[in-house]
Formats: C-alpha cells, sequence, structure tokens
C-alpha cells in the first residue's frame, strides 16, 4: 500500500507483533463479544425508555434525553479516548476503560434521580469507546487479504450486542425493572475484564507525535479525505435513520399495538437478525463490491421505511418485523462496508482514522435519538417513516455523485 502522506497527519509506527499475538479464531471471537457488550451499554435505556422516564419524572418529548447523553459520551471518548490506540498500549487502554464502564453501570443502577442518571450513563458512553480500539486492533492482526471478513467478524458481535441489548432491557425491566438491566450488565462487564485480562494481546504504537497532535490529526483525516468524508456522512445518516426507528418503535409498539415489555422485547430480539449482514458486507468488501454494498442497502433502506408506514397503519406485525430486520441489516452492511474501505486511507492511522467515522456516526445516531421522540408526538409513525426513508433517499442522491468527484476517486485509488 503506497504512502499516502498527504492524508497521513503524522504516522505512528508499530513494533512488530509477536507470534503469539497472531490473530486466532478463538481471540476474534473474545474481540467480538468484547465489542457486543461494551457497545451494548448504549441502548439499554433506548429499550426502557417509557419505565425510566416514569420513574424519574422525564416528561413526554423529552425521553430522547435518556437515550442522548450517553451517545455523546460515546462521541466525546471517541476523540479523547479512543484515538489513544495509535498513541497508547492498545490492551491497556481497553482494560482501564472496561474497569470504569462497570464502575459507570452500578451508578446508573443506583441512581436517585435524573441529573445522577444522566452524568452516571455520560460516563458509561464515554468509556464504552474500549469497543473502538479493540476493531482496529483487531485490523492490525489480521491478515490484508482477511481484513473484510475480520472486521465482519469483530463487527458482527458488535453489532449483534447492539441488537440483542434491546430484547435483553425488555425482559430484565419486565421481570425485574429497568436498574436491574445496567446492574447485571455491570457484573458482565466485570466478568469479561478478567477474560480479557488472560487473552487479549499487547500493541504498542511507536509515539512520533503528542496527545494534542493526535487529536488535531484525527480531524486532519477529517478535512482531507474525501473518502473519510463521504464513508462517514453516508454511515452518519444511516445511523441517525436507524436510531429515528428504534427511538420510536418501543413507543408505537405500545400505543398502537398494545404490546408489553415482553411483546417489545420479542419484537427487538426478531429484529437482531439484522446484524448478520456484517460478516456478510465485511467478505463483499474483500471481493471488492463495498460501493454496490452502500446503493444497495440504501435503496432498501427506503423502501423499508415506506414498508413500516403501511404496516402500522393496517396494523400488520410480520411485515412490520421484516423490515425492522432489513433496516438494521442496511445499516449495519453499510457500517463494515465504510470501515473496510476508511481503513486503507492509512494503516498506522487506523485508531484515529476509526474514531473520526464513529464520531460522525455517533452525532447522526444521537441526534436521530433526540429528535425521534418529538416527531413521533408530533407526526406520529408516518412522520418517523417519511423522515426515515427521505434520509436515506437523500444518501442515494450524494452517494450517485462520487463518480464525478475525481478528488474522491484519486484518494479511493490509493488507498485500495
Amino acid at each position: 500500500m503506497g504512502d499516502h502522506g498527504s492524508l497521513s497527519g503524522g504516522r505512528l509506527p508499530l513494533k512488530a507483533m509477536s507470534p503469539a499475538s497472531a490473530l486466532t479464531r478463538s481471540l476474534t471471537i473474545v474481540m467480538a463479544i468484547t465489542c457486543g457488550l461494551l457497545v451494548a451499554n448504549l441502548y439499554f435505556a433506548q429499550a426502557a425508555i417509557g419505565p425510566i422516564s416514569a420513574e424519574l419524572g422525564i416528561g413526554a418529548g423529552a425521553e430522547g434525553l435518556v437515550v442522548t447523553l450517553i451517545q455523546f459520551g460515546y462521541a466525546a471518548g471517541l476523540l479523547f479516548i479512543a484515538t489513544l490506540g495509535d498513541l497508547v498500549e492498545n490492551r491497556r487502554v481497553v482494560l482501564v476503560t472496561t474497569a470504569i464502564a462497570v464502575v459507570g453501570l452500578v451508578g446508573v443502577a443506583l441512581a436517585p434521580n435524573v441529573a445522577t442518571f444522566l452524568a452516571a450513563s455520560f460516563v458509561v458512553g464515554v468509556v464504552s469507546v474500549g469497543a473502538q480500539v479493540v476493531l482496529p486492533l483487531a485490523t492490525h492482526l489480521a491478515p490484508v487479504e482477511q481484513r473484510g471478513r475480520v472486521i465482519g467478524d469483530v463487527m458482527g458481535g458488535l453489532l449483534a450486542g447492539i441488537m440483542l441489548s434491546r430484547p435483553y432491557a425488555n425482559f430484565v425491566t419486565g421481570l425485574l425493572g429497568w436498574r436491574w438491566v445496567f446492574a447485571i450488565a455491570a457484573v458482565l462487564i466485570a466478568a469479561l475484564w478478567v477474560v480479557l485480562w488472560f487473552t487479549l494481546p499487547t500493541r504498542k504504537p511507536e509515539s512520533g507525535i503528542g496527545y494534542g497532535r493526535l487529536l488535531s490529526s484525527t480531524f486532519g483525516f477529517l478535512g482531507r479525505s474525501r473518502v473519510l468524508q463521504r464513508r462517514a456522512l453516508y454511515q452518519a445518516l444511516a445511523f441517525g435513520a436507524f436510531n429515528f426507528f428504534w427511538t420510536c418503535a418501543p413507543l408505537m409498539l405500545h400505543g398502537t399495538f398494545e404490546f408489553n415489555q415482553f411483546q417489545i422485547a420479542l419484537f427487538a430480539l426478531a429484529g437482531a437478525g439484522g446484524a448478520l449482514a456484517a460478516p456478510i458486507s465485511g467478505r463483499l468488501g474483500d471481493r471488492g463490491h463495498a460501493r454496490a454494498v452502500t446503493g444497495v442497502v440504501f435503496a432498501l433502506m427506503a423502501a423499508m421505511f415506506l414498508v413500516t408506514d403501511w404496516a402500522v397503519a393496517v396494523q400488520a406485525l410480520v411485515p412490520l418485523v421484516g423490515a425492522a430486520v432489513l433496516i438494521d441489516a442496511a445499516t449495519q452492511a453499510n457500517q463494515v462496508a465504510g470501515q473496510r474501505i476508511i481503513f486503507g486511507i492509512d494503516p498506522e492511522a487506523r485508531g484515529r482514522i476509526n474514531s473520526a467515522y464513529i464520531f460522525v456516526n455517533f452525532l447522526g445516531g444521537a441526534t436521530g435519538s433526540l429528535l425521534a421522540p418529538f416527531v413521533y408526538h408530533v407526526a406520529g409513525w408516518q412522520g418517523v417513516a417519511l423522515v426515515g426513508a427521505g434520509v436515506a433517499l437523500f444518501v442515494l442522491l450524494v452517494f450517485a455523485t462520487e463518480r464525478l468527484d475525481r478528488r474522491h476517486r484519486e484518494q479511493l485509488a490509493a488507498s485500495a
């Protein structure tokens, strides 16, 4: 791969990996589980938004705060912590952030008021970015010809965590109350920490720049790389539409279908099937089909949002479940396709590149979560469906201009 100096923003040469740190199948599974458990923390509140808001006294239309603050915390962690993957020994970063996540989850579980809940949620969001240190580490360990597969497998674990977090939160909330959702998660993350202590290999970048330049170079990549700009925009809008759907889905299922927490959990569990798209997308990326994946998934997303409008209007549950699965699959497939492309920009700055990509992604997701309850209360599910379809169609229009963008074509060819 060529030296794309115009985009590098300061390279950080890596020490050679020892044979002991080679990426085995078992280590890939541990990394996938790590990503899934850490990122699941961001979505528990989304599933239990009703009971949390009721107990803490959060009014209708402001429920988005319950979901949004933890995602803004995640976005902050992407900038200030995940970028350390290009500067500080990676194993240490993952272990420290995982330990703090346990403390934060306990704080959420015991929160006596809304201020404490939101503050502890923000902390959990910040340190859950350990998942975004694990993913570039897995990419560094993987042979180049298997990189898409490894990204897909690890992202499959991460995305399964996202999708299974909702049914888990709904089931536990229905059985024990929402506080136990976070208490049990704290125990699971503590057990994960022990596994990571014994299995996670070390990777120590030979730091050529300081922390300040590290942060500025993260934005430097975003400012200079047209490939990164486009891919981050596509996924931010996809994730915003995704969160639009899942923030309002529990409210709609309870109000229109009169579902209880267990029934909402079953609906979310069915939607988790969309995570299976991640490994498939990764393998297609290895075969050079990442751009084709992007076009197909956004066309699919637009169509499925319109299907949900019809399905809710006539209370047709089976088509609604099918549309939910495909909306999830489209979002996950596009993320993996995007990461397969951007990790070729500069192999020695994958931590910063991934941080910039996911940072923009989560800004889009947090915005979707914040606006979704307002749109739902004002315009109902039809408003949610039309916004989601409109976002997907807008991305398709922007995506169609790629071939007219000479700078994008040149940078994409250089990073292939």
